[in-house]
């Protein structure tokens, strides 16, 4: 299967995404060290790792870390941002790493295996591990909580015009169609689910995902993994109104939109900043993010 489309939609706004996205808590690390009876692991690998910033964490818990990566955009942001000797990257995808077997005790995805072949990558994991080794598939739920009811709203209100555009740009409307303001009579979900929003939506330019709420299905239908359960966790990171807005800006089904010509009113981001502006205070404030661990044991 050709995944080079959804490597390109994460290119050219990795700056952003390494600046305002969450990392995962440490009780995640704590859980994944444990489960494969290891203290501090030798070695972890982390798919799709991006900008480096899910390595970088990894990196907090872990002797040695590689970040396996297909998009040269974001593994270019990832090396020039992580100092850390101990940490590096190579070019390779979940379902083809060109690492050693039985290399890892531990190998994580985090907000990625959506964007993954699973029968593939499930594969690559259970011969990259060790016996007894440990994968986690790690996500978050959008939008994190900040504790304004009408912030949060908004964010959802853009969010569904958002993949109401995107369903347009993936039944083949280009041009200046485009851009014609979404109507009643256009494919318009009511609802976006923040904690899978692929579940069922319609992408856009050769983009394929997988529902992250059947990550745990799959995984043990693979039959690699002799246990799977799931886990969650929170953290409570600093955010602001800014941070807040930048957040849904980080998202790939924005980006590849203003790629293909809608700007930030059309797609309703000027409405939610004004309503976020006048919700959430200019300070900074607890975010609450929400995770989801899909672990697998070999």
């Amino acid at each position: 299967m050709d995944l080079a489309a959804n490597a390109a939609r994460f290119a050219g706004y990795s700056e952003l995404y390494d600046r305002v996205r969450p990392s995962p808590p440490a009780a995640i690390a704590t859980m994944l060290c444990a489960y494969a009876d290891r203290q501090i692991p030798d070695l972890v690998v982390d798919l799709g790792s991006g900008s480096g910033l899910s390595s970088r964490w990894c990196a907090t818990w872990a002797t040695r870390v590689i970040g396996v990566e297909p998009g040269d955009d974001m593994r270019n942001l990832a090396v020039s941002s992580t100092p850390d000797p101990n940490v590096s990257f190579v070019r390779g995808w979940a379902h083809e790493t060109g690492l050693p077997d039985s290399c890892a005790d531990v190998i994580v995805a985090v907000q990625a295996l959506h964007w993954m072949e699973p029968t593939g990558t499930f594969k690559e994991v259970a011969r990259l591990l060790r016996p007894g080794g440990v994968f986690g598939a790690v996500d978050c739920d959008w939008p994190p909580a900040v504790g304004s009811a009408s912030a949060e709203a908004a964010w959802e209100r853009c969010r569904v015009t958002i993949r109401a555009y995107e369903a347009r740009l993936a039944s083949g409307v280009t041009g200046p169609a485009l851009l014609v303001p979404i109507a009643a009579d256009d494919i318009f979900p009511s609802v976006h689910f923040g904690r899978d929003a692929h579940r069922d939506a319609e992408l856009a330019s050769g983009v394929r995902s997988w529902a992250k709420d059947e990550h745990l299905g799959r995984m043990r239908a693979s039959g690699e993994f002799r246990w799977s359960r799931e886990v969650t966790a929170h953290s409570i990171e600093d955010g602001d109104r800014t941070r807040f807005v930048d957040l849904l800006r980080s998202q790939g089904d924005f980006q590849t939109l203003v790629k293909h010509g809608l700007d930030e009113d059309t797609l309703g981001v000027t409405t939610l900043w004004s309503e976020v502006r006048d919700a959430l205070a200019p300070e900074s404030h607890p975010f609450l993010f929400s995770w989801r661990a899909r672990i697998g044991v070999t």
